[in-house]
């Protein structure tokens, strides 16, 4: 009967397949920017002067708008239409991306990177709707969908090696240019070969929900970033006390709804909630990390955009070839176990972090790159179609988009709190190893971030440069350590997680018999 079933479903054709392409774009650009600047870091600190929160918040405020608005965004996408909404979404994002290329003011840019979030939150439901009016043969939108997960692990591959190129021919302002073609070509294809798809019978926006959906991100992350400075632990422990409450009011009003925001009863799944679980760790450690990674590229180990780019290119290829094999091998053993594997070995790449130095410490670097890089490309390419096929066919939506949500929350999150923790070893180890008699200016550049010491040295002479440098370089490598060894932790509760919640998932080349009983399981 279901071979029956999937047999008379109409297959797509060839203008579906290019809408396919056309739809991997925006999905691979929009993860591109939450990591593309990156190596764009050092010199937007440099031209813009901005503080180390400042900082932070220009590199993570995109990723939490993004995740604040992504379910509001599909339901305005299923009411207005998703390829009216990809395309007013896109149109914005090339537009701000031009205002942020040609900003020279640190608030002016956290704002931009904002509404490039809630332009990107536009965006990602209407891609992911789109394929499924566009696919309706299982087998053929089994295929999109990892295509179109593969395209967002591409997307945040791709980011720093994009802005190592760019920054080599260019400046940081062109990896906000890159999107302007990218959207353009969205614009004019959309009307072209995607459908104009609407839900009229959809549910209403609750925008109290939307309001205390934010309410709960943006303050908790903010007490996050503030935990790093000496004087603030009671506004970022009120904070953070401030984002759990507005969390909790947030779920006992979709619990009540009859149609949620949210629906926060798919958590109740265990294949759903364990996915989501390791999703948002496995991305957590990787955000972190990578950022620190590719700043002891630049600011400790002195390497060019272009040099930094092919330090990270080895563990890119690696993570291109795991994201080919996942699929493969998971057609003959459990995806849970795949990714609990996956993790353990993060595991062994993290702790090899924990040991470098700020001296010679550049194989070692690589190396724990090499190996914690591609490893986290399981728990990415796996579980978007677990937690799609763990659901009936009428919550595959909302199951996707929380798919969606767990990855950009978890690299920003990763990014907050890992970043957080490196600044804040940086803090208290630099202040007492600077040598005496500096400018006022310079010391108070140098206790702040690495980033203001490699600048305030440029205005030094060689010798006490060097003074400010070696101390600045060595208290950013602690920083470093502590927080590869944070991921550790984390790529270890992910792994712990994977093999207890998610190893009774059949393999994707399991008979249809044995996935309908499993998901009976789950129901259950």
């Amino acid at each position: 009967m279901s071979s029956a079933n999937t047999s008379s479903e109409p297959r797509a054709g060839r203008r579906e397949w290019l809408g396919l392409g056309l739809l991997v774009l925006p999905s691979l650009l929009l993860f591109m920017m939450l990591t593309i600047l990156f190596l764009a870091i050092p010199h937007i600190a440099r031209d813009l002067n901005p503080s180390s929160t400042e900082l932070l918040w220009i590199l993570d405020i995109y990723g939490f708008t993004m995740a604040g608005f992504l379910v509001a965004m599909g339901t305005i996408a299923d009411k207005i239409g998703r390829r009216r909404l990809l395309i007013i979404g896109a149109a914005v994002f090339g537009i701000v991306s031009i205002l942020a290329a040609f900003t020279d003011d640190p608030a002016l840019m956290i704002l931009w990177r904002a509404i490039l979030g809630v332009a990107a939150a536009t965006q990602m439901p209407s891609t992911l709707g789109l394929i499924f009016s566009m696919f309706h043969n299982a087998k053929q939108r089994g295929v999109a969908i990892g295509v179109w997960a593969a395209s967002i692990s591409a997307g945040v591959t791709l980011g720093p090696i994009v802005s190592a190129v760019l920054l080599e021919a260019f400046s940081w302002r062109a990896t906000f240019l890159v999107a302007v073609p990218i959207m353009a070509i969205v614009i004019i294809g959309a009307p072209l070969l995607l459908p104009a798809h609407t839900d009229s019978w959809g549910a209403k926006l609750d925008l109290l929900s939307v309001g205390l959906l934010l309410a709960t991100l943006l303050p908790f992350i903010y007490g996050v970033k503030t935990l790093a400075k000496d004087d603030s632990l009671g506004i970022a422990l009120g904070t953070i006390a401030a984002g759990i409450a507005f969390g909790v009011w947030f779920v006992l009003r979709q619990l009540r709804l009859e149609a949620p925001l949210l629906d926060v009863r798919l958590f109740a799944n265990r294949t759903v909630s364990g996915a989501l679980g390791v999703f948002i760790l496995a991305a957590a450690g990787m955000g972190g990390v990578y950022l620190m990674f590719t700043q002891y590229l630049q600011l400790v180990a002195a390497l060019s955009p272009l040099q930094t780019a092919l330090a990270i290119l080895p563990a890119a290829v690696l993570l291109v070839v795991v994201s080919l094999v996942s699929p493969i091998i998971a057609r003959r053993v459990s995806p849970g176990i795949i990714i609990g594997v996956g993790l353990a070995v993060q595991v062994v790449g993290y702790l090899m972090l924990t040991q470098v130095e700020s001296t010679a410490g550049l194989p070692l670097l690589i190396a724990g790159f090499i190996v914690l890089y591609p490893a986290v490309n399981p728990a990415m390419a796996l579980t978007t179609d677990m937690i799609v096929g763990a659901v009936p066919p009428e919550k595959a939506g909302g199951a996707s988009g929380l798919s969606t949500t767990a990855n950009d929350l978890g690299i920003s999150l990763g990014i907050a709190l890992i970043g957080s923790i490196g600044i804040a070893v940086y803090r208290g180890e630099v202040a007492d190893t600077l040598p005496g008699g500096l400018p006022e200016e310079a010391a108070a550049a140098a206790r702040d971030s690495l980033d203001g010491a490699v600048s305030s040295a440029s205005t030094l002479s060689p010798d006490v440069a060097t003074t400010v440098l070696e101390p600045a370089r060595a208290a950013f490598t602690s920083g470093l350590n502590l927080g590869a060894l944070v991921a550790a932790i984390i790529a270890a509760a992910g792994a712990v997680l994977a093999f207890a919640r998610l190893r009774q998932v059949p393999p994707t080349g399991a008979p249809a018999q044995e996935k309908a009983d499993e998901q009976e399981v789950e129901a259950a």
